[in-house]
């Protein structure tokens, strides 16, 4: 062990493996090096072809706090379960093997739960967290020359939510931090009391690869009427994929995005949750996810790569549509008019009328905060990602629309 600082709570740290050579040795030495010591670091190589099951051999043989499980590949949903069940700590932590985590993080997540009468009182302990832009995985700087590049790397600025979340008491519902559900599926930067998992029966979807298993667990473990802390610091270290990155992927596999969102929908109606502004996060998301697929659709056909999925998720980009609430969609600031557009025309309503000083008083808010959080120069460079985005989809949107006059 690296510390001699433990305590009677252990917290079991799930880490599912698939192919990360490339950054494994980082997650693990972060994980050890935890100035709270009393974990068991379950790692999960989930059929790994890479140099990642070496890696993991040769920690564990120096830290016994280290359990390698060897399995063949199923995916990310299914190597979180496995670890699950194989779980004996009070709390639960997932960690992605392509991150890191700052030294004080377990000591920072305990405290807070201890100082709200620990386990018996808190469910869950959310916390901020920092988005790493390195230059190898993506974001916006992926596409930049290789000065640029360099000059951004390893660049971290705060979570969305960073300074965001403001119950008015602790422990709380997550009515009270909706911040929590409106912005990336943040499952990990959080301790689960393993008690409060087990008697919700929640665990991962399995599906093939990341598949986006993050989604229902998140309102799965967040709207079962968990009992949540947050502490407004970051420890755990995202490596950020980007707007690039999420492109590409539902343009491989461009049923995955709404195929999650249908399951968090379905989750939340076993909930029976009925809380509006839950509603208008999902739906936010929904609506997200929706464009993200109708734009991979485009780029697909204007690369010719269409074949029958095409056709399943035209179907699925529908049956989402019709699944939304229009009056939440077309009162929401959130969303673009491009959105309101796509639910309007699939439900066969008219289009409510814009609402631009609303929408850019929005718009405004969200600048002053991004630029106070992040930086003017990587709000510019996000700018200038989002202004050849719209171009990109402009094109494609025109590219296909010949085609099919064609």
């Amino acid at each position: 062990m690296s510390n001699s600082n433990t305590s009677a709570h252990l917290i079991s740290v799930i880490i599912p493996i698939y192919n990360v050579e490339k950054y494994l040795a980082q997650c693990l030495a972060s994980v050890q090096a935890q100035t709270y010591a009393n974990l068991e670091i379950i790692c999960v190589n989930d059929g790994s072809t890479d140099g990642s099951l070496a890696i993991l051999e040769a920690h564990a043989a120096q830290d016994e706090r280290i359990t390698i499980v060897d399995k063949s590949n199923a995916g990310y949903g299914a190597a979180c379960n496995l670890g699950l069940a194989g779980a004996h700590g009070d709390w639960i932590s997932i960690v992605e093997p392509d991150d890191y985590l700052e030294p004080n993080t377990y000591e920072m997540l305990l405290a807070q739960a201890d100082a709200l009468g620990g386990n018996a009182c808190v469910d869950i302990v959310r916390s901020a967290y920092w988005r790493v832009f390195d230059g190898e995985k993506g974001g916006h700087i992926a596409s930049a020359s290789h000065a640029q590049r360099s000059s951004v790397r390893a660049q971290r600025i705060p979570c969305a939510y960073k300074g965001r979340v403001k119950p008015s008491h602790q422990p709380f519902s997550i009515e009270e931090g909706i911040e929590l559900l409106l912005h990336h599926p943040s499952i990990w930067a959080a301790i689960y009391r393993r008690e409060f998992l087990l008697e919700h029966g929640i665990h991962f979807k399995e599906v093939p690869g990341a598949g986006w298993a993050d989604n229902p667990f998140l309102v799965a473990s967040h709207c079962a009427g968990a009992r949540l802390a947050y502490v407004d610091r970051a420890g755990y270290c995202y490596r950020e994929d980007g707007i690039a990155e999420a492109r590409a992927f539902a343009e491989r596999s461009p049923l995955t995005p709404l195929e999650r969102w249908n399951d968090m929908m379905d989750e939340a109606d076993r909930l029976h949750v009925t809380n509006k502004d839950i509603q208008r996060a999902l739906t936010l998301r929904g609506i997200t996810y929706a464009l993200l697929t109708r734009d991979a659709l485009l780029a697909r056909a204007r690369a010719g790569l269409s074949d029958k999925t095409d056709i399943r998720v035209h179907t699925l980009l529908a049956k989402s549509l019709r699944r939304m609430d229009a009056e939440l969609v077309f009162s929401d600031v959130r969303i673009n008019y491009d959105g309101k557009a796509l639910v309007a025309g699939m439900q066969e309503l008219p289009l409510p009328k814009k609402h631009r000083a609303a929408r850019l008083a929005y718009l405004a808010r969200e600048g002053f905060y991004r630029i106070a959080t992040a930086g003017l120069p990587f709000v510019f460079n996000s700018l200038k990602d989002r202004k050849k985005t719209k171009a990109e989809k402009q094109d494609l949107r025109a590219t296909y629309n010949r085609h099919k006059k064609n």
